[in-house]
Order: C-alpha cells, then sequence, then structure tokens
C-alpha cells in the first residue's frame, strides 16, 4: 500500500515560524488565526503579536538560542509568548503543567532557562522545584499576585508587549522548541524540535484530516504538547482556524464544538471511551465536525463514536521526536492497523540487534525522515541518550510492532519502561524516585496495569521498611506536592518482598502480570473510605 504524499507549500529556506508568519499575514490578513481564553488574533495580528513581545524578551535580555521557560495552560498569553520567542530565535520550553518536584527539578536544570514565565495558578508548583539549583534569574507572572518575590527570585507581572522588533534570520535546523518527554529508565529527556519539524507536522496532518482554507479547529488538548501545537502548524500553513479549549470536558465537549462552528477536532485515545460513557445524547451531533485526529483509540469504541457522533477518527503513529509518520485516512483505515509509511519517511521493524525481521514478525519500530530536520535533532544536554536512541542512524521508538505484507503497521505494546495515562507519558523511574524518598519505604517497583478505559493506570509495589505503619493514603499525601496528578499511583500494594534477578533487579514483568489482587488499594474507590494499616 502506498503512503500518503503531500504539497510543498514553503521552500527549505523558508520552513521557520517567523518567515511562515509573515508570509501568511500577508495571504490571509485579516481572517482569523488563533483563539485562545476567549481572544482571538488574525493572522496579521499574530505576526504584529510575534514582533512586538519579542522586543519585550529581547528587552530583558533574552537573544537568540537563549531558553524561555514557559507554565501555562491553553491561554492567548501562551501564544504570544511562543510566537515572541520564535520571532527572535530564543527557544521555548514549554513545561506540562502537572509537573512536580524533582520531575520538575530536573526539566529546569536541565534546559538551563533564566527566565521562568508561570501563570499564577500554577506558582505554587514550584515549592519542591530546587529553584536555587537552576539558572533561573526572574519570575515573570501571568496573573495576579502581591508578592514581589517568590522562592527567592524577583516576580514580575508580564511585561505588555513593546515596539516591533526585526525576526531574526533563521534557518529550518534552529532550534524551535525543547519539549520534555518522559523518561524511561532515567528522567525526562528534553527533545530539541528544529523549525522544520513543525512545518512538516502542519502540513502532514493538514493534508491527512483534509484541512482546507476556512476549516476551524478545535483542540481540548494542552500546548505544551506536540498534538495542540502541530494543530497550530495546520492552520497556519492552510488559513484554518484554530481555537484552543482550556481544558477536555467529557460534559462539554461536544457543546464547545458547536459553540465554535469546529469542523475539524482533536482526541486522545482514553477520550473517546470517556465520551462514550456518557448515555447517547442528540447534542453528540449537533455540530459540522467531520473529522477527528484520534490515535490509540481501541478499535472496539471506533465504529461505535462514528455511528453517535458522525465524526471519523484518523490514527496514526507520531512522537514528540519523530512527525507524523505513519497513517491511513479513515476511508482506507484497516480494522486495528495503524497504516502505511507516509512518503518522506521510512520504517524498519527490527530485532534486538536492528536486523529487519521478516513481514508478520513482532520487532520495534524504527523511524527515519528523508527531508533535512523533519525529525527531532536529540535530547538536550543529553548526548548518550541521543546516541542511544538515534543509534544506527534509524530513531528507536521503543514501540513493538509489526508490518503486514500490503505495508500496513499494528502496534502491539511498548518495550520501553514507561506508562502511558490520559495522554500522558509517564516515566516509572521518576514515580519510583519519589516513593523510595519517603523515608518509611525501602523499596519500590512502579508499573502499567490495564484500566477500564483500556490505557495503562499507575500501580506501585511498595516495601515498607521493618516496623513502618505508614498508609496508603498517607503514601499519596506525601506524593500529591511532589508528582504530576497524572502520574499518582491509582493502585497500591504493599509487599513483602519484590520478585528480583540473581543479580538484584526487580522483575517487572511478574508483577505485571500478578496485576491488580486482593490486596490492592484502588485510590478511585477508596478515597473517601478509611485507609488500612
Amino acid at each position: 500500500m502506498k503512503g500518503e504524499t503531500f504539497p510543498v507549500l514553503f521552500p527549505p529556506g523558508k520552513r521557520t515560524l517567523p518567515a511562515m508568519l509573515v508570509a501568511q499575514a500577508e495571504r490571509f490578513g485579516d481572517m482569523p488565526l488563533v483563539t485562545a481564553s476567549g481572544i482571538t488574533l488574525s493572522f496579521r495580528e499574530a505576526r504584529d503579536s510575534a514582533a512586538g513581545f519579542s522586543a519585550t524578551l529581547a528587552g530583558a535580555g533574552i537573544e537568540r538560542g537563549d531558553r524561555v521557560a514557559l507554565i501555562c495552560g491553553n491561554s492567548i498569553e501562551f501564544v504570544t509568548i511562543m510566537l515572541g520567542a520564535a520571532w527572535i530565535g530564543a527557544v521555548l520550553v514549554p513545561i506540562n503543567t502537572g509537573s512536580r518536584g524533582p520531575q520538575l527539578a530536573h526539566i529546569l536544570r536541565n534546559c538551563g532557562a533564566r527566565l521562568l514565565i508561570i501563570e499564577a495558578e500554577f506558582l505554587p508548583a514550584l515549592e519542591h522545584a530546587e529553584i536555587g539549583a537552576t539558572a533561573l534569574e526572574t519570575l515573570w507572572l501571568i496573573g495576579k499576585c502581591e508578592a514581589a518575590t517568590a522562592y527567592g527570585l524577583p516576580l514580575r507581572p508580564l511585561p505588555a508587549p513593546a515596539a516591533a522588533a526585526p525576526a531574526a534570520e533563521l534557518g529550518p535546523g534552529d532550534t524551535l522548541a525543547i519539549l520534555y518527554t518522559s523518561g524511561t529508565t532515567g528522567p525526562s529527556k528534553g527533545v530539541i524540535c528544529p523549525h522544520a519539524q513543525y512545518y512538516w507536522w502542519g502540513i502532514i496532518t493538514a493534508g491527512m484530516l483534509g484541512i482546507e482554507e476556512g476549516d476551524v479547529l478545535v483542540t481540548p488538548l494542552p500546548l505544551f504538547h506536540s498534538n495542540a501545537l502541530n494543530s497550530f502548524y495546520q492552520a497556519l500553513l492552510k488559513g484554518a482556524h484554530v481555537v484552543y479549549l482550556p481544558r477536555f470536558s467529557v460534559s462539554g465537549f461536544f457543546a464547545s464544538l458547536a459553540e465554535h462552528k469546529a469542523t475539524v477536532t482533536y482526541l486522545l485515545g482514553a477520550m473517546v471511551p470517556m465520551l462514550l460513557s456518557r448515555s447517547p445524547s442528540p447534542q453528540e451531533k449537533t455540530h459540522a465536525v467531520r473529522i477527528a485526529l484520534a490515535p490509540g483509540v481501541p478499535e472496539r469504541f471506533r465504529i461505535e463514536f462514528a455511528t453517535r457522533s458522525g465524526i471519523a477518527l484518523l490514527d496514526g503513529y507520531g512522537s514528540t521526536e519523530t512527525n507524523f509518520v505513519i497513517g491511513a485516512h479513515p476511508s482506507v483505515q484497516r480494522p486495528g492497523m495503524m497504516g502505511a509509511v507516509i512518503d518522506g519517511f521510512e520504517a524498519r521493524v527490527v530485532d534486538e540487534d536492528d536486523n529487519a525481521v521478516l513481514d508478520g514478525e513482532a520487532g520495534e519500530l524504527m523511524l527515519r525522515a528523508r527531508e533535512p530536520y523533519a525529525f527531532a535533532r536529540g535530547y538536550f544536554g543529553m548526548p548518550d541518550k541521543t546516541v542511544e536512541a538515534w543509534r544506527n542512524l534509524w530513531f528507536h521508538t521503543g514501540d513493538r510492532v509489526l508490518r503486514e505484507a500490503d505495508g500496513q503497521f499494528r502496534f502491539l505494546d511498548r518495550l520501553k519502561d514507561a506508562i502511558r495515562r490520559r495522554g500522558e507519558n509517564i516515566s516509572s523511574f521518576e514515580v519510583e524516585q519519589v516513593l523510595i524518598s519517603h523515608p518509611a519505604i525501602a523499596a519500590a517497583a512502579v508499573f502499567p496495569v490495564r484500566s477500564e478505559l483500556a490505557e495503562d493506570e499507575v500501580m506501585a509495589a511498595i516495601l515498607r521498611k521493618p516496623e513502618s505503619l505508614l498508609s496508603e493514603v498517607e503514601l499519596i499525601q506525601f506524593c500529591e506536592p511532589r508528582l504530576p496528578r497524572f502520574a499518582l499511583p491509582r493502585f497500591v500494594e504493599f509487599v513483602a518482598e519484590l520478585p528480583r534477578t540473581e543479580n538484584g533487579k526487580v522483575q517487572k514483568f511478574k508483577l505485571r502480570e500478578r496485576g491488580v489482587g486482593a490486596a490492592t488499594w484502588d485510590r478511585e474507590k477508596a478515597a473517601t473510605a478509611p485507609s488500612r494499616r
């Protein structure tokens, strides 16, 4: 089966955000480009906003290549900061708003940002982030706060845009952003995303979704992830209008589609069964959406969702390090398959030594791009991890797939020690580091178990120190200020020992096979019940 092909809208030298903003502002002018937090910017206003806020950053000493860290929800400020940083060649570091404790401390240290822009409601997240050990010099606050300092740093209101500054002369390989994706056997890794990578994200995804001039794209997904950033490029390149909802709401999702006159939307795998869990309602069809990008939806939910909502679901494969590499239009999508390789990319299924396996045999998925800078350039400040992931000049995804004779790929599972929950990658290593930092815990193993939503849930097997009476509730209370909400273990089981190899390594496969048992505590079911000791 032949992969999809897409038009080239900009020559290589113009595949940068400033160059595309300038060109599309001339082409589409006062047409709406982006709406967030109730504010809409036209194509021309987005260009002017980029030029203005870039001057504000430059006035604060931010130069080309400097990192600007950002902790912010789906607001127009996020968009303005993103555009302003790109305009002068600074590097945006959008941080998951759920990051806490050691994970956040690592990200801030690793990226080396001197400026952190943070929304007021997330300021308490810095409590355990060891700010004194980072390069941060100043905090800019989005929202209201009376304090002049926070965590030993000057705290200033977000400055207004200044007089327009000229755009930097950038190349397609210059870094647009560093996006942190969960580590597997270590800390989170900062993915170095060049400008041209998001050009290709936009071109390919817009082509697969059939986006045209005047389409309205509505997404509830967070701007600090690739998916939502990608939707901005789809709109920019095609003359469409992207609307960022504050968050995903099961009860309000279809109403939001109707309110904004959406024609295209975006979902993650677990969101579809969540929407289907509600009783059927006429509201599910009072919209104009024709298609949704919805990777990872279990097959048994796809037909029911399309029947109830009238929305076709587009599956596919991509990652922060790569691009939209594998996919098929819903009209030709085969049940249980991700699709075929898209033109411009190569995919190979290999054994543990990177030798190709036969069609129909399972192995690790390796990927590479033919176009320059269509993939990420590596991991920031982690050359050893970069070499490991890109060894033999292929990106090793850590995902187990098989390729059938017709060229279509089926996803099987993950090889990595990572957990996927609510669209978030969770490092078992990072969760374990928080758990074992508790003085009453001798050892911990964190691993995925399947949930009723056909995704991963976080389970922790805990070995307490002798004589400890630590309860599950007390353990979760300890973790709450130190872990993102989505990474908190749902299932906890206190065990007498952990299964280990002769060399002392925990055999997590045995824990996964055993899964949830009679002695397992469920945080969601026991939230209001007294803790066991």
